[in-house]
């Protein structure tokens, strides 16, 4: 979770707000009480409460609280809001959504209010899943086959090559990382290799497949693996190609 001014280009915007003249404190319970019977009212209003409470310099949207970023920069999503220190947690909350949205990495977003001057932002990030060769380079690419603007250099990814956004593999790939990670995690390479087959290159194994396999058909090689490792016996490709059955081809 990430904490930020609402506006990092203006000088009143702070983390916590403007400095302010010390009161006493229980004058300050008493302004508090009495903004939270004010929101309770307006509330109940059908549509004009908003709008009153919208003018009200307490409501300021003084800070923007990011929740789920991993890959995207803080600052890049807040600059998208188009915040100020002048502006209202009360005003509409959609069209921030639309535009936090439209960031490259965000799949999707939720926008709320934490009263009374903070906009929490719930981030759902693309993920990626294979590098993939395009436009002359290895990018990051999620399932869909969209490149994302991940700089491995802030975050080396632990994921495998792809020969081609092909969207059966990467669909397969997918699977892997959120139901199998042990055995995403040894996958070095996939490929398309004719119209009903997929390769799948594993540390010291190939694994032949078709495009529609699932992961829980994918997860058959293991069992067979174990059984090979029991009998001292190794296979250099393993093949899902034909229904109920993995086939071991030895060298």
């Amino acid at each position: 979770m990430a904490t930020v001014p609402a506006d990092l280009g203006a000088p009143r915007a702070t983390a916590k707000g403007e400095p302010t003249v010390a009161r006493p404190r229980w004058l300050r319970w008493v302004r508090g009480i009495g903004a939270l019977v004010t929101v309770g009212a307006l509330l109940g209003v059908p549509w004009w409460g908003p709008r009153v409470l919208a003018r009200l310099e307490y409501f300021h949207a003084r800070e923007v609280v990011l929740e789920g970023v991993q890959y995207a920069r803080p600052t890049e999503l807040v600059a998208l809001l188009k915040l100020d220190t002048l502006q209202s947690v009360w005003q509409p909350l959609e069209p921030l959504a639309i535009r936090v949205g439209a960031h490259p990495l965000v799949a999707s977003v939720v926008v709320s209010r934490q009263l009374p001057g903070t906009l929490l932002i719930r981030v759902v990030e693309r993920v990626p899943v294979a590098y993939v060769p395009q436009r002359g380079r290895l990018e990051p690419t999620d399932e869909s086959g969209r490149a994302l603007p991940i700089d491995p250099a802030r975050f080396p990814l632990d994921v495998p090559l792809a020969a081609t956004a092909d969207s059966a593999l990467l669909h397969l790939l997918d699977g892997l990382r959120k139901d199998a990670p042990r055995l995403f995690a040894r996958v070095l390479r996939g490929e398309r290799a004719g119209p009903d087959e997929l390769r799948v290159q594993l540390a010291g194994i190939t694994v032949r497949t078709t495009p529609d396999v699932t992961v829980a058909r994918f997860q058959d090689i293991l069992p067979v693996e174990a059984d090979l490792a029991r009998n001292h016996l190794r296979a250099v490709e393993l093949d899902l190609r034909f229904r109920d059955q993995v086939i071991a081809r030895q060298p």
